[in-house]
């Protein structure tokens, strides 16, 4: 056994100080400020920061109240195609429907398109964290280990491309809008790029390195409520389709809640829609591929416009004017317990 080294200091020996060294910051001599809090400080912060919050929220909600939104709701209206798509042997089977709606006046400016779902959880744990960031980034991965499961592969092995339970409820409805005008349906031109955020467009999504796209996504295989390939989600425009494609994209950013909406087309401003879109009759034609019933769920089409604050959503403003007045309420009881109390003179003596 080996004998044990001993540091115990002999006598006459100095023993090492464990004080911090004599430094103005160890020693906690740096200089310091300590706010004096007073009736009148106290009074002017809850006053100002009440009357800050009151003004911001007035703002907002202005400006929400100024956005035009009209939404139409297909459901019913849809109910056809609806109980068609209950039965999922029915999957390549098509149904169309149309719904009509009157504009009663211009929507000037930049009109936006959005898909509405209502009583869609995407907040599930299990449901967020079904995907893998690796596969859709390009990489050749083993979805096996990924949270992807039971979406990751048929019984004969070949992988899904995209996994996960995310990416298999993809929204599929296609909706084109038209303009009835002097007895003639005009389509109203859709863009339908452009509709991500840049930093998922270019950094969080990538497809398969290959000399084409379909050789990209060789020996996989589309989820199993697709009704195509991840390589064909847009057979116009190879760089809008596979795993960058932007209707994809955008469905991959969860909702928080269980209704939603998602921007799904933005009206090309060209010809009799230079301006936004005129006052008239008009038709959505939707192709229906996404089932809702089992759910209890419900769709719509909104045509919105956007301001400086965002579109058409008035939380935001409502949260910054209760803030201010509870401050502004706090800083008149405040007032008026410190008069009380000054008129009995119960002030403590410091």
């Amino acid at each position: 056994m080996k004998n044990k080294v001993s540091f115990i200091p002999q006598e006459g020996e100095a023993q090492p100080s464990r004080c911090p060294d004599n430094s103005a910051f160890k020693q906690q001599k740096l200089p310091a400020w300590k706010p004096q809090l007073t009736i009148a400080t106290v009074l002017s912060s809850f006053f100002l920061i009440g009357a800050f919050c009151l003004s911001v929220g007035v703002c907002l909600i202005l400006s929400t109240n100024s956005v035009r939104e009209i939404q139409i709701d297909y459901s019913d209206k849809c109910s056809d195609c609806s109980k068609l798509r209950e039965n999922s042997s029915n999957w390549n089977k098509e149904c169309h429907c149309s719904v009509n709606f009157t504009l009663e006046e211009d929507i000037s400016g930049d009109v936006f398109m959005y898909y509405g779902l209502q009583n869609f959880y995407q907040n599930h744990r299990r449901y967020v964290i079904s995907r893998s960031d690796a596969q859709l980034l390009g990489r050749n991965v083993n979805i096996q280990k990924s949270y992807c499961a039971p979406f990751t592969t048929y019984q004969n092995g070949t992988p899904m491309a995209p996994c996960g339970a995310i990416a298999n409820s993809m929204f599929n409805d296609t909706i084109d809008l038209f303009y009835n005008h002097n007895s003639s349906a005009i389509q109203v031109p859709l863009l339908k790029t452009g509709n991500s955020w840049w930093t998922d467009k270019n950094v969080k999504f990538r497809n398969p390195k290959s000399y084409n796209l379909s050789s990209a996504f060789a020996g996989t295989a589309r989820p199993p409520y697709w009704q195509k390939p991840a390589y064909l989600l847009d057979e116009e425009d190879e760089r809008n389709s596979g795993y960058v494609n932007d209707d994809f994209i955008v469905w991959m950013r969860v909702s928080a809640f269980a209704t939603f909406c998602n921007l799904y087309r933005r009206v090309r401003r060209v010809r009799q829609f230079a301006d936004g879109l005129p006052a008239g009759n008009y038709t959505c034609r939707i192709s229906y591929n996404f089932p809702v019933t089992k759910f209890k769920g419900r769709k719509q089409v909104i045509l919105s416009t956007v301001v400086w604050s965002g579109g058409r959503n008035p939380f935001l403003g409502i949260a910054y004017v209760v803030s201010g007045a509870a401050a502004i309420l706090t800083g008149f009881v405040i007032t008026a317990i410190h008069l009380k109390l000054r008129k009995k003179k119960t002030y403590f003596q410091k």
